[in-house]
């Protein structure tokens, strides 16, 4: 849906539409009866629900492109990124505890409210418009020139294959929960710190990693959190397995992941520029997803055959042998100056 973001509404208008879909569609399933019968129109409202959500997305970074100063861009892939990984958690853990004590109608109200709520800070920000009376054939070439000089650039091509990358993915976040008995640690353990708690300390390391990029560079800020991450991997995988041990390694993983998912937005605001903002970060933030599949299902591979130890570790020398690679890639690609690694 980029494209349609960029060269039709302006960016607050699709906000504001997705926002109330969603809200909506949200309600109307916590008010549709759970039967067998309503499986199809269940479906229906959660397909549209889903584009309705990617309609948040979208204006949102393009607004992010347009509207921050490059030198607070990292907080602001920050705070996006504590939204994200913030909102999953704590947003979910919500949902579930008031479905379970009170209702599922109160639960989707509730979330639902929430989210409406929400939409009273984009009037804090600066609208956005890329195109206003062109004719739909300028509109499009405007959208393929800016694309294509993104792809021809030495920096955003790099970035478009670094975000393929492992580094940084945060799999082991997927599989906490099946891997959980080898710590002996009990249902509700796991449901506290791979839910809420999880939530939490991902918002907060997104709001650390965000400050860190704008304070000494992106790049910094990206490999470096990579390296954290799977430093928490080599560490969890030779400690002790104790139910304290689990509980101590996986917050301190996602404490990294969210640092790391800070500093991949980061980046990814560096590659696309303005212009088409709304089209390029969508597909930038999309091929971002394609690590977190591959290598969770490496994961579960490697634990299936040669156990937690080894998964652990595998995850972590695949992310080290690709930051090796990547930074003397950076290092040809550009020269190692300050004044390209720090911005001003």
């Amino acid at each position: 849906w980029g494209p349609v973001a960029d060269l039709t509404l302006t960016a607050r208008r699709w906000y504001l539409l997705g926002l109330g879909t969603s809200a909506a569609t949200l309600l109307l399933l916590a008010l549709l009866p759970l039967h067998q019968n309503a499986v199809a129109i269940l479906m229906a409202v959660v397909f549209i629900s889903q584009v309705a959500g990617t309609l948040i997305v979208l204006p949102v970074g393009g607004l992010m492109a347009h509207t921050v100063a490059e030198n607070a861009k990292g907080r602001a892939a920050g705070w996006y990124q504590a939204g994200n990984l913030g909102g999953n958690g704590i947003g979910g853990g919500v949902g579930v505890w008031l479905a379970s004590h009170f209702s599922k109608e109160i639960a989707g109200g509730g979330l639902a409210i929430a989210m409406l709520a929400s939409a009273a800070a984009i009037y804090f920000a600066s609208d956005v418009r890329i195109v206003s009376t062109e004719t739909l054939g300028e509109r499009m070439r405007i959208l393929w020139r800016d694309i294509l000089s993104m792809v021809r650039a030495a920096i955003p091509l790099f970035t478009i294959v670094l975000v393929c990358s492992p580094i940084g993915a945060g799999a082991m976040n997927n599989l906490w929960s099946a891997v959980a008995p080898d710590w002996s640690a009990t249902p509700d353990q796991v449901a506290l710190v791979s839910g809420v708690l999880n939530g939490v300390v991902s918002a907060i390391g997104c709001v650390i990693g965000g400050w860190v990029a704008d304070r000494i560079g992106r790049w910094w800020s990206y490999f470096g959190s990579g390296i954290l991450i799977a430093s928490v991997a080599i560490i969890m995988a030779v400690a002790p397995r104790t139910p304290n041990a689990f509980t101590v390694g996986v917050l301190t993983y996602a404490l990294t992941c969210g640092m790391a998912y800070a500093a991949f937005s980061a980046i990814v605001l560096l590659a696309i520029g303005r212009g088409a903002a709304s089209t390029k970060y969508a597909t930038l933030s999309s091929l971002g997803n394609l690590p977190v599949v591959y290598m969770t299902a490496s994961n579960g591979w490697v634990h299936d055959r040669f156990g937690t130890v080894w998964m652990l570790h595998s995850e972590a020398l695949i992310a080290i042998i690709c930051i090796v690679l990547a930074l003397a890639v950076l290092r040809w690609i550009n020269p190692p100056k300050r004044s390209d690694l720090v911005l001003p």
